[in-house]
């Protein structure tokens, strides 16, 4: 099996709460990379989720950032990324969405299907990623799991196939019988440590001997039932993104989490072709070929650096090799690469397809940005959506404008949220998706760049971006809503509608002017 062969890049995502960096934790576990799971919310516990590494994350036991985490497991090796469920951070999540293979969805077996799963699994099928279903919490009372299979159907649009069935549920819950492997694991739940498995066939007698009557006489009249109304599981539908398998367990007390890593080593996608402006780059080609999906700041909190994630496409990339930045057209070298385990960093000398490597920024990335061995590639970039809430940013510390606008330009690079800055007052507009948002802005300015800001109202209803092939139309459209024009900061013209009204009169009135939601056209 060659280098590219074992790579699996794969992100959890889900709606909040679900569970997605518990079972983070739980793979980390599998694959050696930490003896004891930390948890998100546990008093006992002192040790917090690997991932969740910012003070914010601990204090309010959610994710703010999408983390990278490495291990190898069974000879693959294997790349994680953990994402953010608020909503308030789903940019982060959705450009995670174009750096990987494949995904795996988790879903809380009381809440089932909700807004955020939705929305995600709507990025997935845009762009063919296979998903493969993790259904979480079963050790809770919740929904019967007939009946989750029927609502993931309609609700993500997307034909299932389980392949683990659990053993009841709730405080009765015995374990998982793994349909993919034909064998039952019953497991000793254990928070923090991997505990042993014992294997039992369905079809015997020792069966009722460990799980009882009427729990054996259930379990095989559910698979009777699962193998008459679901199709043979065959690899290739998931592949193609037409089937996605479906999981049962509980991440939490380690559950099925095993059956599910086993089963996704075996049939995930290794590295897949991915498609530029000029031509489709396939991982085996020689030459190396890369780009960026994220820009984190202050990964050190004592050093003000800025890492660049970059995802390898094809070829090799080595340490202190002279690469082509295609957007600023200049070589660049990299001495100090690096691999992640959520904040701790090791230095690496090569990467391959498939592989996420730090890069140390220092102001001259973007994301979306291209590198090469040479030629003159343009991977597609992602799309910003359009800002919900908006508000002015001002400068509470007349002193330290200088941190302040520094602190600004850095954490836009980051992607946490948008910035306008209206042509009529010069004053900055923050547009983000969430409330949280303006929380985590304002918190991690003061702590990380030493400057105050504070918040001002500003009434606004949708930010888009208005291009026109007729320019007189579009300086008579520019002269009329002078108020309301704005630039980002690629210096684009934004149009700031105040109200659905306004918006609908304004796309009346100018027929030749074509008024974007993503930034992306």
């Amino acid at each position: 099996m060659n280098e590219i062969e074992r790579r699996r890049t794969f992100a959890i995502i889900s709606h909040p709460d679900a569970g997605k960096t518990t079972l983070t934790e739980k793979l980390l576990l599998f694959g050696g990379q930490i003896q004891v799971a930390g948890a998100v919310k546990n008093n006992k516990i002192k040790k917090t989720a690997t991932s969740d590494w910012m003070e914010i994350e601990k204090q309010r036991g959610i994710s703010v950032t999408t983390s990278v985490m490495e291990f190898d497991y069974d000879g693959y090796k294997v790349n994680i990324l953990d994402t953010p469920g608020h909503q308030d951070f789903a940019e982060d999540t959705f450009r995670t969405l174009t750096a990987v293979d494949s995904a795996i969805i988790v879903v809380d077996s009381a809440k089932g299907v909700e807004a955020q799963t939705r929305k995600l699994m709507t990025v997935c099928r845009m762009r063919k990623t296979p998903v493969i279903i993790f259904i979480n919490k079963m050790d809770r009372e919740g929904k019967d799991p007939f009946d989750l299979l029927d609502e993931l159907e309609s609700e993500l649009q997307i034909k299932v196939r389980p392949l683990s069935w659990p053993i009841n549920q709730g405080q009765r819950f015995k374990g998982v019988y793994n349909i993919y492997e034909e064998s039952l694991h019953l497991f000793t739940p254990d928070k923090q440590k991997l505990t042993e498995v014992i294997e039992i066939d369905a079809n015997t007698p020792e069966l009722e001997a460990h799980v009882g009557e009427a729990d054996a006489a259930k379990l095989r009249e559910d698979l009777e039932l699962v193998d008459g109304v679901y199709p043979e599981f065959k690899t290739d539908d998931y592949l193609a993104a037409e089937v996605a398998p479906v999981f049962f367990g509980s991440a939490l007390n380690n559950f099925g989490v095993k059956e599910l890593l086993d089963c996704f080593v075996r049939i995930a996608p290794s590295p897949r072709p991915t498609q530029a402006e000029e031509r489709t780059v396939t991982p085996e080609e020689k030459k190396f070929t890369g780009f960026i999906f994220k820009i984190t700041a202050n990964i050190d909190p004592n050093h003000r650096s800025c890492i660049a994630f970059c995802k390898v496409c094809s070829g090799k990339f080595q340490r202190n090799a002279p690469y082509q930045h295609v957007r600023l057209n200049k070589t660049v070298r990299f001495s100090s690469p690096m691999q992640f385990m959520a904040q701790r960093k090791s230095t690496v000398d090569e990467a391959y397809p498939g592989d996420i490597v730090g890069l140390p920024d220092n102001g001259i990335f973007k994301i979306g940005d291209t590198l090469t061995e040479g030629e003159l590639l343009h991977f597609r970039g992602l799309p910003s959506f359009s800002p919900e809430m908006f508000k002015y940013i001002e400068n509470a510390d007349p002193m330290k404008t200088k941190q302040l606008n520094k602190g600004i330009e850095q954490l836009m690079d980051e992607g946490v949220a948008q910035l306008f800055v209206n042509q009529f007052n010069n004053r900055k507009i923050i547009g983000t998706v969430g409330q949280l948002q303006f929380e985590v802005i304002q918190y991690r300015l003061e702590n990380e760049y030493n400057a105050k800001c504070r918040w001002e109202p500003v009434s606004l209803y949708k930010a888009c971006w208005i291009e026109s092939d007729d320019p007189a139309e579009l300086e008579n459209f520019k002269k009329r809503k002078y108020q309301y024009m704005a630039k980002d900061r690629e210096g684009r013209d934004v149009f700031l509608a105040d109200s659905n009204y306004v918006l609908q009169m304004a796309q009346n009135d100018f027929k030749h002017i074509r008024f974007h939601f993503t930034s992306e056209f």
